[in-house]
């Protein structure tokens, strides 16, 4: 294989993993040096960033000389072969730490491979190691009693938003190409945005989640992070797919269309309904600026725009009725054992969920449904809807997650309301959503574009941020922590 400089390998680590597959595959990078690479920069960046809780050099390394040997020996190759991935610590990777970010789990190690984490391993991905995430993805930051925080690598003061705050900070500093995350009420696409990076939340079920404890009434979602449209296309394809112990994937969508959907990057003749606004109090003027200006970018390709009101705050209710007896069902019984090791803003959520009644939590369901049939009825006028993904660039890395912000010198309330009141409505209906970069604050924070479609519409809302690549590049542009590391 060739040998590669170590300026070569610092670009490797922002190259896009479509390119690594193509450089793999004609012996230009060696799979051992890939992994090296991105193992030194982990280690470089570790301490500022806080992105992986536990990483698996040896194990990697490993399957990286196998890697090499395949090329070598011309056997058939993955769509995949060579190339690295993280997990978020709550989705199963066998041998590895699996500590959900709470001390109930501190020295849990899990006994076989998640669904989406076998498929991208058969497809000849390589995984790295576990990134961090609040504890039991409770909330939209991520720091944990048991890992600490973690910190954006744009500016070290800045939430990673969350809970998949340490997959986005990985792959937006170089420290991994392709990252897996989940997303609840936005747990993916908040921290996509922060971090100036792809996150795509497909419909419900088109990524299995085997491990779901209840599989019929989840709001859970498995999504792909990457630094480009491409890579999050070929990501997705690879980990979506029927499975048995999913009954929402049975319907998904066949993996070479979504594979090829980031080629098919028109908008010509599509309507699409704006909503700056959903109910929230307030939008911060570059974020409006952004977005608005991204918008307008569709319009100038052949989209038809329509401005329009919607109010999904309910959404932000019923998530606070569901998700407490869920976490109750899940934790209570540790709680006279882990009380004080919890996470103070968690905890108050598990005990929540001991005092709410069923017929409340059913009424949350019903209200659930009329929310899903609130917004379907939108794509009978509209292919898509399109939102900003928050209300603000990343807050403050100390804000806490139940305490109330001001945006645009308005007091706004507290985040789920004010700060991401666009992503957790589409988590209770299932439909598609994916967020890309679109532009930057005054700050240099990155901001992000939220594109939802019809159910099973995974390859439609990955075209349009394709097309939003195109018009509105970002992908070239690296973190100060990451050109600090590369001064060093």
């Amino acid at each position: 294989m060739a040998s590669v400089t170590a300026t070569a390998l610092e670009d490797l680590c922002f190259t896009p993993a479509t390119e690594l597959v193509a450089l793999i595959r004609s012996r230009a990078v060696s799979p051992v040096e890939l992994v090296r690479a991105f193992l030194d920069r982990i280690e470089r960046l570790q301490p500022a960033l806080n992105a992986y809780t536990v990483v698996y050099p040896g194990r990697a390394l490993a399957q990286a000389r196998q890697a090499e040997d395949d090329v070598i020996a011309g056997r058939k190759l993955g769509p995949l072969h060579g190339v690295p991935f993280s997990v978020k610590d709550m989705v199963a990777v066998e041998g590895m730490r699996l500590s959900y970010g709470s001390y109930m789990f501190e020295h849990n190690v899990a006994d076989h491979d998640a669904v989406a984490v076998k498929r991208l391993k058969a497809a000849g991905g390589i995984a790295l190691g576990m990134t961090a995430m609040g504890e039991f993805g409770h909330k939209g930051f991520t720091d944990s009693p048991l890992w600490g925080i973690t910190r954006n690598p744009w500016k070290l003061d800045r939430t990673t938003g969350g809970s998949s705050g340490g997959a986005a900070a990985a792959v937006a500093a170089g420290m991994g190409p392709l990252a897996i995350g989940t997303d609840f009420a936005g747990s993916v696409r908040i921290p996509a945005s922060c971090c100036g990076i792809v996150g795509l939340k497909g419909t419900l079920g088109a990524v299995p989640h085997d491990d779901a404890p209840e599989a019929f009434g989840s709001i859970m979602h498995l999504g792909p992070m990457a630094r480009t449209v491409g890579d999050t296309a070929l990501m997705m394809s690879i980990m979506m797919g029927p499975h048995p112990s999913d009954p929402f994937s049975y319907a998904a969508l066949g993996s070479e269309q979504v594979a090829r959907a980031s080629a098919n990057a028109s908008v010509r003749g599509k309507r699409i309904a704006w909503l700056p606004k959903v109910g929230n109090a307030s939008l911060d003027p570059d974020v409006a600026t952004a977005t608005s200006a991204a918008v307008e970018s569709l319009q100038a390709n052949g989209a038809e725009v329509e401005e329009i009101e919607l109010d999904l705050r309910i959404a932000a209710d019923l998530i606070f009725a569901m998700s407490p007896p869920i976490f109750y069902a899940l934790y209570g019984s540790a709680l006279p054992e882990f009380s004080e090791q919890l996470d103070p803003t968690c905890r108050a959520v598990i005990e929540r969920g001991a005092g709410i009644a069923a017929h409340d939590y059913q009424a949350a369901l019903m209200r659930r449904t009329e929310l899903f049939r609130r917004v379907q009825r939108l794509f009978e006028t509209y292919d898509f809807l399109v939102t900003p993904t928050l209300s603000a660039p990343a807050l403050p890395v100390t804000h806490k997650a139940f305490d109330e912000l001001t945006i645009g010198n308005v007091a706004a309330g507290t985040p789920r309301y004010s700060w991401y009141p666009y992503t957790h409505p589409f988590n209770l209906t299932g439909h598609p959503a994916i967020s890309v970069p679109v532009g930057w604050s005054k700050e240099d924070l990155p901001i992000g574009l939220q594109v939802v479609g019809p159910w099973h519409a995974d390859d439609r809302v990955i075209g349009v941020a394709a097309l939003l690549e195109q018009v509105r590049p970002w992908a070239g542009r690296r973190p100060a922590v990451a050109m600090t590391a590369r001064e060093h």
